[in-house]
């Protein structure tokens, strides 16, 4: 292999995972090769929020000031019961917790997080991004790999990663087990105009209403002009992952018996995007020899806790700091970054599998849910949730 050559790394995948690995990477000396099957670099979906571990993750890799510059800070969390519109539980997320984690807490729409990202890529000379490009054979060797797109194009390089999210190329041309788990859940999610949104429920919150089977999601973004509105429900059908239009009546249909004032935000969108969530059970290893996988296509997660964006961003800063430990030893540095992201990442995936019934509880469970966090103070919400937003740059290898 030229010295060029083993200087670069593939990265499949050209999302907010690929593009933070990418940033990562070079930042440890690498050359890297960025392949996205899309024909254009950008992202769909609507909004996601950004606990303070992302935060730190962000500044980490260099595109921190854009991020936050993009981004709205919320004044709380809070989770309301879309039944008797109850409080359930508030979590002030203001300066006490910003003073507790060292980064605030605030939402973004995913196309801005991940324009943030790209423009730092876009700055880097060693990293160039191939749109239009679906990998159809992959080739890992002893020292190094080979990669080809549909159109026979192929790609040297001294490693492989993959960052090809949920249904991964990369992963099943590796560690080849299997499809994702899809429980059944569905997410449609929208983004309304300011002046269209409900004025009794204009909150700088993030804010969800837990429901039997289902629950509703809204908060601000861009400063305030749009909201995102998120609604989940168990499915009556067989789904299978993926993403399409919505339909109104599809909606309507599953949120009957919600009250009045959560049931609102159903009658503002005037389109609907519709997800079919996956996610997969953690596993021992992610790859072999000079193949890996980060993001999605490592560890796709229910977005019940908020971290899948998160989670990727803190694997591409894990694998950097790994990289330099390890002298740039890529077996080396990927055996351990594997290490440290797998029991984490694993903690978040069935948290939010549990997050998710807690949400979605009914009958005694929902009063039981309802019961749980009364009287909690601010700090007691912190000390619980100090596992995952005291993440650092400093002990991400610890």
């Amino acid at each position: 292999m030229s010295a060029a050559r083993d200087n670069r790394i593939i990265v499949v995948g050209g999302g907010i995972g690929g593009m933070a690995c990418a940033l990562g990477l070079n930042q440890a000396g690498f050359d890297v090769t960025v392949l996205e099957q899309a024909p254009e670099i950008g992202e769909i979906g609507a909004g996601i929020q950004l606990g303070p571990n992302a935060f730190a993750a962000m500044d980490a890799l260099g595109c921190g000031p854009r991020a936050r510059a993009r981004a709205v800070y919320t004044d709380d969390l809070i989770m309301m019961d879309a039944v008797d519109e109850s409080v359930v539980g508030l979590v002030p997320v203001r300066e006490e917790f910003r003073n507790r984690f060292n980064n605030p807490y605030a939402v973004i729409h995913r196309a801005d997080i991940h324009l943030s990202i790209y423009e730092e890529v876009q700055t880097k000379k060693n990293v160039e991004v191939h749109t239009s490009t679906r990998i159809t054979d992959i080739d890992v060797g002893e020292k190094g790999v080979r990669v080809t797109d549909q159109n026979g194009r192929v790609f040297e390089g001294a490693a492989l990663i993959g960052a090809d999210g949920v249904h991964s190329v990369v992963r099943k041309n590796t560690i080849g087990d299997g499809i994702a788990r899809v429980p059944g859940h569905v997410v449609y999610r929208a983004v309304t105009p300011r002046d269209e949104f409900p004025e009794d429920l204009r909150w700088n919150a993030a804010t969800i209403w837990v429901g039997p089977r289902c629950h509703l999601v809204h908060y601000p973004m861009r400063g305030g002009e749009v909201y995102n509105i998120v609604v989940t429900f168990h499915s009556r059908e067989k789904e299978e992952w993926g993403v399409r239009e919505g339909s109104r009546d599809e909606v309507m249909s599953y949120f009957t018996h919600i009250a009045a004032k959560p049931r609102q935000l159903l009658d503002k969108p005037t389109s609907w995007k519709r997800w079919t969530i996956a996610d997969r059970d953690p596993v021992e290893k992610w790859g072999e020899g000079r193949a890996t996988l980060l993001g999605d296509a490592a560890h796709p997660m229910l977005q019940y806790m908020a971290q899948g964006a998160c989670m990727a961003m803190e694997d591409a800063v894990t694998l950097r700091e790994a990289m330099r430990v390890c002298d740039r030893d890529i077996e080396k540095a990927f055996r351990l970054y594997e290490t440290k992201r797998i029991p984490r990442t694993g903690r978040v995936v069935l948290s939010a599998r549990e997050m998710g019934r807690i949400f979605h509880a009914d009958g005694v469970e929902r009063l039981i849910r309802n019961s749980w966090w009364q009287g909690r103070s601010p700090s007691q919400y912190y000390d619980a949730i100090e596992w995952l937003y005291g993440w650092t740059v400093e002990k991400c290898l610890d």
